[in-house]
């Protein structure tokens, strides 16, 4: 979020008894929160090369085991891009003992966090498993490392083949999307090992046989190339023998090179113009740096936040929140093993010229390399970084856990423990250094890329055509040579903590949560309001109001307010869902006082000013424009009031609202809905903590204990839901090389029902990877990256709604075939036994998984509050799960959807697409992306 200087105004006309001016205190010492941060490790190599890594947390029943091979983008040689993310596709399916999709066995163990990702440096899988399933994930993984080739078939090959370049069409489909093209094809010179993307070229991947994708692997894949990380509910006397058993007998593979590649220079400046059908023209600047061993990445990750990577960021300040030019602006510095990137990019406000808004940017830029970053800035850029780690690593998995700081480590660094060295590297970085650094780097000729508003140019195909009708991979028997797969021993059940409560002095309830595993409090405070609170007529205006909170309180303007915040480590946000309107507050325990106080200001006390109301309405539009040109975001401003009736409450939610009705809201629109809504006696706390409660509710007291509501509170109503009749309603946005579909229907659901048997229904259907409807479109077809539906669980509604990326040549055919997925599972094909006892068990096994965060237990207490269940409700699921039968939960789909009721919403060219969508039997209505209801914004909105 963007903010500017406020011209203050009191806030005693809008609320009844404002707090006095919040007063931050003394944040803790940067040194004293590096010291928080601490993954202990021990590790050991194999005799084949495999480096094992071992952290033992005991906060959960659960290990995550996380496998990285060195091998990634970089290593591609010409004619082969792409086939590293290619090849970690291939190896989720199956192996030579473990054959199909990997996620077969590893749904029945539990899994939670589970994925693999490529990228210039690496390829890793990771998957979160119950402590007792550990051996299961050991076999798989060490079955895929040494025991994959004979499971590769051509039928394999061109299924993944089909999948990744639809992945690759997802991408580009989106605004913005051919950028890193051109960023990475002119920032290096040709030949060096980062000078193509890691999704790779059509061309490329057309042209992958049989044999050259088994050479890569053998070339590649070996145990000396790879890291395993093991961090749970393990130690390292427990993992060795077992990583033994699993591992052991695996031959080394050929040793890979890490490539030679230097940091490049530019010549000279270059500038690339690209034409895409966007809402706002984007200028960007890019140079090669260091990347991240260099005694140099941590002033530049400073610079980087100083910048243009904080709220109060130099670049936020002068061009967004002062002069206006631009709507967004943002810096990173992309740090990969042996070199980095760094780019600074902006959105253009709508009516500016983007020569004048870019003379700018490089203006500022140019003072910052001449005079460098304060103490102040640095200080709060180090902190940010230092708590962003701590929030990182409460979970042991995923894409950002602790086994993640370790595998990044040993296989970049050759130190698990490097983390710790950047930490310290960051406490000790000083304003004379971050210039210098900035000054030797950026001070070279940059790359510039615009993207301005235009007609795409012909987008690279894929050359060989799959066929017409595409069957999935024949099955491969298993080998068998390594005996079953290991049995699940007896698992631990779930431990969800013990709920406590307390109660303010003016009413507001207070649910609590202990926590332990990181020194952080997180909280959010919930407002009985959401989307559905939102003014009839004047959709946006609660999204408005939520967005000014921030821009001021008593006694700070939002860059005083931006800059307390950063010195606390505080991260404040709001948000909305259909029922209820949040804001939240994450800080470290430490800090959590001071944090508090502002906290509350910007809730009690917002000033609304007059003055930055028209930025922050111009930065709304902007992102009503930008979402008619997103494919996803089109089908979430068009289907909605489709599904659940225009009169409903729930139809408002259409994204940031209509342009006119934000265009024309004022202050006093703002402060009516603030005292409607956002008051105390609609307000609920949820907090997790590493700190009693005890402690704790004092701190909320004074913050809130004393705010009264004033005048009347707003309500909503709602009544019976009336759908759309069945038709397909078809958004022509042209150039689109994927079409987006989308199908929904109302149920007779409601929140507060019993939805679980719903719930395991739909785990087959839509799911999970494994339902129906993705294994249809994306395994057997491979026309999509990834198909699914899901009940939208709402307070007063449940509706049904189904999403599919296709290719755009695909999509007639992937309709019907949704279709007939919906009224098979419905009618002749419903859930078989195999599927209720794979979705039964899954969810039970995976419940230590899904809940180990402070965010996964704070959301369920939210979702319990909202939908009347007890505080223990999680602890129950296990024996409710059990008891469910196999009719229950048929009758809970069949009773729920009709596929005959569903409306169907398709983004893409409607030149390619219209012709395969009347042979449906349903009415097909076009509307243009611009025309889409309350997109348009009047013209005079558009310029300052």
């Amino acid at each position: 979020m963007t903010f500017k200087t406020l011209a203050l105004c009191g806030a005693a006309a809008i609320l009844s008894a404002p707090p006095a001016a919040a007063q931050p205190g003394q944040p803790a010492p940067v040194a004293q929160l590096v010291g928080q941060v601490d993954i202990p490790y021990e590790q050991f190599t194999l005799a084949n090369g495999l480096r094992v890594v071992v952290h033992t947390d005991r906060k959960a029943p659960i290990v995550a085991v996380s496998v990285w091979y060195d091998v990634g983008a970089k290593h591609e040689p010409a004619g082969k891009t792409g086939f590293a993310h290619l090849f970690e596709h291939l190896m989720f399916n199956g192996s030579e003992n473990a054959p199909g999709d990997f996620f077969e066995p590893l749904k029945q163990i539990g899994a939670t966090d589970l994925n693999g990702t490529t990228y210039f440096d690496r390829t890793n899988y990771f998957e979160t498993v119950p402590t007792a399933a550990l051996d299961r994930a050991l076999f798989l993984e060490s079955d895929r490392m040494g025991y994959l080739l004979g499971a590769i078939t051509q039928g394999v090959l061109d299924e993944q083949r089909g999948v990744v370049q639809n992945e690759k069409r997802q991408g580009d489909n989106q605004p913005y999307g051919l950028l890193r093209y051109a960023v990475t094809e002119n920032l290096f010179p040709a030949g060096h090992p980062y000078a193509h993307d890691t999704i790779g070229s059509m061309a490329d991947l057309d042209a992958a046989s049989l044999q050259t994708v088994k050479d890569w692997f053998r070339d590649h894949y070996g145990p000396n190339n790879a890291v395993l990380v093991l961090a749970g509910d393990i130690d390292a006397r427990t993992a060795r023998p077992l990583v033994e058993k699993y591992f052991g007998a695996i031959r080394r593979g050929p040793q890979t090179q890490r490539p030679v590649a230097p940091v490049p220079t530019l010549p000279a400046a270059r500038t690339i113009t690209l034409n895409d059908r966007v809402a706002q023209t984007m200028v960007s600047r890019y140079w090669a740096v260091p990347g991240v061993n260099d005694a140099d990445a941590a002033a530049l990750d400073v610079a980087a936040s100083v910048l243009g990577g904080m709220a109060s960021s130099r670049l936020t300040n002068q061009l967004v929140r002062k002069e206006q030019l631009f709507v967004q602006v943002g810096v990173d510095n992309n740090s990969y093993a042996q070199v980095g990137t760094f780019e600074i990019y902006g959105l253009v406000r709508p009516g500016v010229d983007p020569a004048v808004a870019a003379r700018r940017l490089d203006a500022i830029v140019a003072d910052f390399l001449r005079t460098g970053p304060t103490q102040d800035e640095v200080t709060r850029a180090v902190t940010g970084r230092v708590v962003g780690r701590i929030r990182g690593l409460e979970s042991v998995g995923g894409f950002g856990g602790k086994a993640v700081a370790l595998a990044e480590g040993a296989l970049y660094s050759d130190d698990p423990g490097f983390y710790k060295k950047q930490l310290e590297q960051l406490a000790t970085v000083t304003p004379a250094q971050v210039r210098a650094v900035a000054g030797r780097w950026l001070g070279r000729p940059a790359l510039t890329v615009d993207v301005v508003p235009g007609q795409r140019a012909a987008y690279a195909e894929a050359k060989v055509p799959p066929p017409a009708q595409p069957v999935a991979a024949a099955p491969v028997p298993a080998k068998g040579t390594r005996g079953p797969l290991p049995a699940v021993a007896e698992l631990k059940g779930l431990s969800f903590p013990a709920i406590e409560r307390a109660t303010l002095s003016n009413g507001i309830k207070v649910v609590y949560a202990r926590r332990t595993a990181v020194p952080m409090t997180t909280a959010v405070i919930s407002f009985d309001a959401g989307i559905a609170a939102d003014v009839a007529n004047r959709l946006g205006t609660q999204s408005l109001t939520i967005s000014m909170l921030d821009e001021g309180i008593p006694g700070y303007d939002a860059i005083a307010l931006a800059e307390a915040r950063e010195r606390l480590g505080a991260a404040i946000g709001t948000g909305a869902s259909p029922d209820r309107t949040t804001s939240s507050l994450s800080v470290p325990s430490v800090n959590l006082v001071a944090a508090s106080s502002l906290w509350s200001g910007m809730l009690r006390a917002p000033t609304f000013p007059d003055s930055e109301l028209p930025r922050v309405k111009a930065q709304q539009l902007a992102g009503i424009q930008q979402e008619l040109t997103s494919p996803y975001g089109l089908v979430a401003r068009v289907l909605p009031p489709l599904v659940v009736g225009t009169d409903s409450p729930y139809a408002k939610n259409r994204g940031q609202g209509d342009a006119a009705a934000v265009t024309a809201a004022t202050r006093g629109d703002l402060a009516a809905f603030h005292q409607a809504w956002l008051r105390p006696d609609k307000a609920r706390i949820f907090v997790t903590s590493d700190r009693p409660l005890a402690e704790l509710t004092p701190v909320l007291e004074r913050a809130f204990g004393d705010w009264r509501a004033t005048g009347a509170a707003g309500t909503k109503t709602f009544g019976p839901i009336q759908s759309a009749s069945p038709k397909i309603v078809l958004v022509d946005r042209p150039d689109s090389p994927q079409s987006i579909v989308a199908g929904g229907t109302a149920t007779p659901l409601r929140g507060r029902d019993d939805l679980l048997p719903a719930g395991i229904a739909n785990d087959a259907l839509g799911g999970d990877f494994l339902s129906r409807i993705n294994m249809n479109l994306r395994e057997d077809k491979h026309w999509s990256y990834g198909a699914g539906g899901s009940y939208d669980h709402f307070e007063n509604a449940v509706p049904y709604t189904l999403r599919a990326g296709v290719q755009a040549d695909k999509t007639g055919a992937s309709l019907a075939e949704m279709r007939r997925e919906l009224a098979d599972y419905v009618g002749a094909r419903p859930m078989t036994q195999a599927e209720f006892d794979r979705a039964v068990t899954g969810a039970i096994r995976s419940l230590p998984g899904d809940y180990e965060t402070s965010g996964a237990i704070l959301g369920a207490m939210q979702q319990n509050d909202l939908f009347g269940r007890p505080d223990d409700y999680q602890a129950t699921l296990p024996t409710r799960l059990r008891a469910l039968t196999i009719d229950q939960v048929r009758g809970a789909v069949r009773n729920s959807l009709d596929p005959k009721r569903f409306v169907w919403v398709v983004v893409g060219d409607a030149a390619k697409v219209r012709a395969q969508l009347d042979t449906a039997g349903l009415p097909v209505e076009v509307i243009p992306a611009g025309a889409v209801a309350g997109g348009a914004a009047p013209q005079a909105a558009a310029a300052k």
